[in-house]
C-alpha cells in the first residue's frame, strides 16, 4: 500500500469520529439515551420548534450559558426565555 493511500485512511477515520454523534449529557445533564438527528428532528417538530441559526459574539455567548446552567436549564430554553422577554418590552 502506498503511503499516500495510508494518509487517505488515516484522514478518512478521522472525518468518520469527527461526525460521531456527540456524548450524552451536554451542559451536565444527563440523558438517558441517544437520540439519532433523525429523531430528534421529529420530536422538534412535532413542539412546533424551528432550527434559527444566528452568529453571537463570544462574550454574549458565554453569558448565556453560564445563565443557563445557574438555571439548571437548557439554552435552547435560555435563549427563548431571553428573546421573548425582549420582544415583550
Amino acid at each position: 500500500m502506498k503511503r499516500t493511500d495510508l494518509e487517505k485512511n488515516i484522514g478518512l477515520k478521522i472525518k468518520s469520529q469527527i461526525n460521531r454523534p456527540g456524548t450524552a449529557g451536554r451542559i451536565g445533564q444527563e440523558t438517558a439515551v441517544a437520540v439519532d438527528r433523525r429523531e430528534q428532528r421529529k420530536q422538534d417538530q412535532a413542539l412546533g420548534l424551528v432550527p434559527f441559526a444566528i452568529k453571537l459574539n463570544g462574550d454574549l455567548v458565554k453569558q448565556i450559558q453560564s445563565l443557563a446552567q445557574e438555571r439548571q436549564i437548557g439554552l435552547n430554553e435560555m435563549v427563548a426565555e431571553l428573546l421573548q422577554k425582549g420582544l415583550n418590552c
